[in-house]
């Protein structure tokens, strides 16, 4: 962040510090949940967060002479995972919050993909790569010995979406080495929404599976977040 004026630095500094003192300790300061699977307080998830948002539209206003479209598409990418949390934390009184969510978090990497694209050009193999992995994953969690419901089927897709954001990153990573910040973060998230589908479609309840997501998830979004830093 050297190209930055001296209080921009600061504040985007300072946005990534209060982030990780949320998120860590929203689960410090949580107590475990009458299953055991979340200690992580709703305050922790959704206020770090709300901070990458802000965070997101910072580095747009900082950028947006010179990156203007591709930090826009990041901030829109991070504002839509934030909904994406809100529904995933039932604070919208719908019944299929996870549909909710999946759609938010699907259009979210919809910008992340296009951002991507910006930064380099489109590589095939890691692309390929990621999808494989994507829908092994899908199958081996979600689609194999479960009840095979429509929101099963909407998974597939989703997990390609999300997969291919990651094969996309990789593809950027590979021609510009500082972007592996993106790359990584993309592979996390997919790893974060990998777990939390145990958990959603095959019932998984080991003690601290809601942590293990969060603390994949907040990193992944922190990460595609400050990839962007690197454009400088």
């Amino acid at each position: 962040m050297d190209a930055l004026s001296g209080p921009m630095q600061l504040w985007l500094t300072g946005l990534l510090i209060a982030w990780a003192l949320v998120l860590v300790g929203g689960f410090v300061l949580g107590r475990p949940n009458p299953e055991g699977t979340r200690r992580m307080t709703l305050w922790g998830r959704l206020g770090s967060s709300a901070i990458l948002v802000v965070a997101a539209w910072s580095w747009w206003w900082q950028l947006r002479q010179t990156h203007n479209l591709t930090a826009l598409l990041l901030a829109v990418g991070m504002s839509l995972g934030f909904l994406g949390d809100l529904f995933m934390a039932k604070v919208f009184p719908i019944k299929n919050y996870v549909l909710g969510g999946m759609s938010a978090f699907g259009l979210g990497h919809v910008a992340y993909i296009s951002a991507g694209l910006r930064i380099e050009r489109f590589d095939w193999l890691s692309w390929i790569i990621w999808m494989i992995v994507g829908a092994i994953g899908w199958y081996m969690i979600v689609w194999h010995d479960s009840s095979r419901s429509r929101l099963h089927q909407v998974a597939l897709p989703y997990a390609l979406l999300l997969a291919s954001t990651t094969g996309v990153a990789t593809g950027v990573a590979l021609e510009q080495l500082p972007m592996a910040t993106f790359a990584v973060g993309a592979a996390l998230f997919l790893l974060s929404d990998l777990v939390l589908a145990t958990q959603l479609f095959n019932n998984a309840h080991w003690r601290g599976i809601g942590d293990v997501v969060w603390f994949t998830y907040g990193p992944a979004q922190a990460l595609i977040v400050y990839s962007i830093a690197w454009l400088l």
